[in-house]
């Protein structure tokens, strides 16, 4: 049997931020751009906790400011969706332009 090593941690975490790095470079949807951002989060949350397994529990401490910050976006960014998709009725990118002239 095989031990999972922090190599094989960071792979996953490598994988999964490229995935998010895709969603929002690719999407124009706002819904999915929040959540590939969460997907970038995340990635950053396990090589935190990869490397606090080597070297102390300053990376999970971090982990959970990270968790914290996530989960304040996701509230705000959804509260700014619904608002501009009650106004604009749609959640295109392309249509966000409330602050122009």
């Amino acid at each position: 049997m095989t031990e999972i090593t922090t190599m094989h941690y960071l792979v996953v975490a490598a994988a999964l931020f490229i995935i998010g790095t895709i969603g929002v470079l690719t999407r124009r949807n706002v819904v999915i751009i929040l959540m590939s951002i969460e997907l970038i989060l995340n990635a950053v949350n396990l090589n935190l906790v990869a490397f606090s397994r080597l070297w102390g529990l300053h990376g999970q401490v971090f982990a959970i400011f990270v968790i914290t910050d996530a989960a304040a976006e996701a509230a705000v960014g959804l509260g700014i969706i619904i608002a501009f998709f009650r106004n604009k009725e749609t959640v295109n990118v392309d249509e966000v332009d409330l602050l122009k002239w």
